[in-house]
């Protein structure tokens, strides 16, 4: 695996490569979940990566235990990945708040929309994975419009849904996607359930559950 000084060499290389540029510092947190929004593209991917690592931090993501076989295997989990068998009968939130007590230090990288494709609403997976884990929300982000990308806001959330919504709301509403009209809305679905924790089922959709 690639030095973090090898790391940010590239991670800049990219950004500079493309005329992006980052904001904010990786989170003074040793275990969070980070929020990877909006997600419309399969660009997502490398250009969070680009940013994380261009600020010195190094995230995970979930896929499906089946992609990390062969050589795709050890790409995916040079990149973060982490694998997750979803014939698991385990509630999805509590496999992956588990992680946390496997991982000293982890930044565990979930896409609130769930896929790159249009969606109609947030899933609550994010949100009760941190509260489960007992550890903090950062708000991730890339905003193609700006062509800026990094680390927002750090907060707890209260385990009122609603309220917290209203902060996370409040920074996500003016940052655009690569494709603006797939973006879900940022309301919970059914009011704030307990699921949607996304597991990508190929490699195209990796960035599902990792940003």
């Amino acid at each position: 695996m690639a030095s973090k000084g090898i790391k940010r060499a590239i991670g800049r290389a990219w950004l500079r490569a493309f005329g992006w540029r980052v904001e904010g510092g990786a989170p003074d947190v040793p275990q969070a979940v980070l929020l990877a929004a909006p997600h419309t593209s399969n660009w997502d991917l490398p250009f969070t990566l680009a940013c994380a690592w261009a600020i010195g931090l190094d995230f995970r993501f979930v896929a499906k235990h089946t992609l990390f076989e062969g050589v795709k295997g050890r790409i995916l989990r040079a990149m973060g990945g982490i694998a997750v068998d979803r014939r698991s009968r385990e509630n999805a939130v509590e496999r992956m708040a588990a992680l946390f007590d496997e991982h000293e230090k982890l930044v565990l990288a979930v896409a609130a929309e769930g896929t790159r494709n249009s969606a109609k609403r947030w899933k609550t997976g994010f949100y009760w994975i941190a509260r489960a884990a007992k550890v903090p929300i950062v708000m991730g982000f890339l905003d193609y419009g700006r062509k800026v990308g990094g680390m927002g806001d750090v907060f707890w959330p209260s385990g009122d849904p609603e309220s917290d919504l209203d902060k996370i709301r409040n920074f996500y509403g003016p940052i655009k996607g690569k494709y603006p009209s797939k973006q879900g809305a940022i309301v919970f679905r059914d009011g704030g359930d307990e699921g949607g924790i996304p597991v990508p089922d190929d490699s195209s959709e990796t960035v599902t559950a990792g940003l």
